[in-house]
């Protein structure tokens, strides 16, 4: 079905007239008929303005028009802004908020051909880890539906990984991208902060947010990022660097290519057949002529601390335009205070409250050196680090999570435990790198595992060759779940 072909290779069988994009298109909202029920990937979706996109692309074509992504749906998280579409961030206090423009990337994706469908599920404006904090209930990982898949970027994972469209967009603040890509068996793409415009995208925390793919492989994710990437001046956070020609770099070869393996990473909680499957991975990539050097990131141990005050302290500040009055939901009250309290004290999900609170804390008078002014000075140390390290190797190799995906529940009680479910990835978003997750394993309990890579600022180009060079040489990527 084309519904489960990669990017490329529904790009190949539009081209030689094997399928039409309407057929594609069909065949991504009949999967989603027949299975998102037990899933919950999808918040909404338009099926007939989905079909018009798609008889557009074949015209498009008939008549010589050509695209990267022409004809073909791609899902879009509910955090980022598509014009005429519901912006809910999945949460209730944006109620039945409709936005009024499309976001750069969904402008790019749209000037590629790209039919843009969908609203998949996610946590709660970003925060969270499983995609258990949406006010539409959670995901389901496709391997096993009473596992979480992710988050907060769950339902753009569980689309992807179930065939109910060919490729998503997501966004990674402390790891939303890869974590779930890891933990529901696909890829997953974290640019370099700045590489991809992030106008109209909602912002969790500005400084660490960064919107990227989540495909089938990594070839597309070059394909989606060379579509995204580049300078927006809507955006001044977005870097004026050259893009490069993403999948030119795709040759297969990674001899002299220098991995390093912090030592740091060593943590308790580390399941063995995480570490097994990665530290496999590892070792295929080194007969495979690279270089593997033992590296030290010595405030590693600070980053989760340092990213929860930070991350915090900015969702505070961005979610303060949320009080009913200018759009979305409003709740009555006697006077502006008691309806801005109201509002908020039903529209927010308990863990958005959470994130708040801490981040007004940290942002108050008498707090603010002691906890904000100096997770930003550890922040600083956690990037020259990184710089340092990356004096010596060339990308950076670890587990994406400490554990498979667990159940639905297991977590939701302890916030803690829960936060500690991105420490490997968090370091990647305080430092502004770009990073990878690419399925490298299975548990034995059926559930995917992921291999983190990590490069330098803009070191796409050997992230995505170590990458395809890994994957390629596994059979990881032609795994399915098991849903019909």
């Amino acid at each position: 079905m084309p519904n489960s072909l990669t990017i490329h290779r529904l790009i190949e069988r539009l081209n030689s007239g094997d399928v039409t994009s309407r057929q594609a298109t069909e065949a991504c909202l009949n999967r989603i008929q027949s299975i998102d029920r037990e899933l919950n990937a999808f918040i909404g979706f338009d099926s007939e303005e989905a079909l018009t996109q798609a008889d557009v692309a074949d015209k498009t074509r008939a008549n010589g028009g050509e695209g990267a992504l022409l004809g073909v749906p791609i899902a879009i998280k509910d955090a980022i802004a598509v014009k005429d579409h519901p912006l809910n961030c999945a949460s209730k206090i944006l109620g039945d908020f409709v936005s009024p423009y499309d976001a750069t990337v969904i402008r790019k994706l749209r000037n590629a051909g790209a039919i843009v469908f969908g609203r998949v599920n996610m946590d709660e404006f970003a925060m969270g880890s499983s995609t258990e904090n949406s006010s539409h209930g959670p995901s389901r990982n496709p391997w096993n539906i009473k596992h979480i898949p992710g988050g907060s970027s769950g339902g753009s994972a569980v689309a992807v990984a179930a065939d109910e469209c060919v490729a998503s967009l997501g966004s990674d603040t402390g790891g939303s991208i890869r974590q779930p890509a890891a933990l529901c068996g696909c890829v997953g793409l974290k640019p370099t902060y700045g590489r991809v415009s992030r106008y109209g995208l909602v912002a969790f925390a500005s400084s660490l947010d960064q919107i990227g793919p989540l495909t089938k492989d990594v070839r597309d994710s070059a394909t989606m990022l060379q579509v995204i990437a580049g300078v927006d001046d809507r955006d001044s956070t977005s870097v004026s660097e050259a893009v490069p020609d993403y999948s030119s770099n795709l040759t297969g070869d990674v001899k002299g290519l220098r991995i390093g393996l912090p030592r740091e990473y060593q943590v308790d909680g580390l399941d063995s057949e995480v570490k097994d499957s990665v530290n496999s991975a590892v070792e295929c990539l080194a007969e495979r002529g690279a270089e593997i050097i033992e590296i030290s990131l010595p405030h590693t141990e600070y980053a989760i601390a340092t990213y929860y005050i930070i991350a915090t302290a900015e969702a505070s500040a961005n979610l303060a335009r949320f009080e009913g009055v200018r759009y979305g939901a409003r709740v009555n009250g006697s006077d502006p205070q008691e309806m801005n309290s109201k509002t908020r004290g039903i529209g927010f999900g308990e863990e958005v409250k959470r994130r708040i609170i801490l981040g007004t804390y940290v942002l108050s008078s008498g707090y603010y050196d002691a906890y904000y002014l100096r997770a930003q000075k550890v922040r600083t140390l956690i990037r020259e680090d990184y710089l340092k390290a990356f004096e010596e190797v060339d990308l950076i190799a670890s587990p994406t999570t400490p554990t498979p995906a667990f159940k639905i529940g297991e977590k939701v009680d302890d916030p803690l435990q829960m936060y500690l479910s991105d420490i490997f990835t968090i370091s990647c978003n305080l430092a502004g790198l770009c990073g990878i997750s690419i399925p490298c394993g299975f548990s034995k309990h059926g559930l995917p595992i992921g291999l983190q890579l990590q490069g330098r600022p803009f070191g796409e180009p050997d992230l995505l060759r170590c990458a395809h060079t890994y994957e390629q040489a596994t059979d990881w990527r032609n795994k399915k779940p098991k849903l019909d």
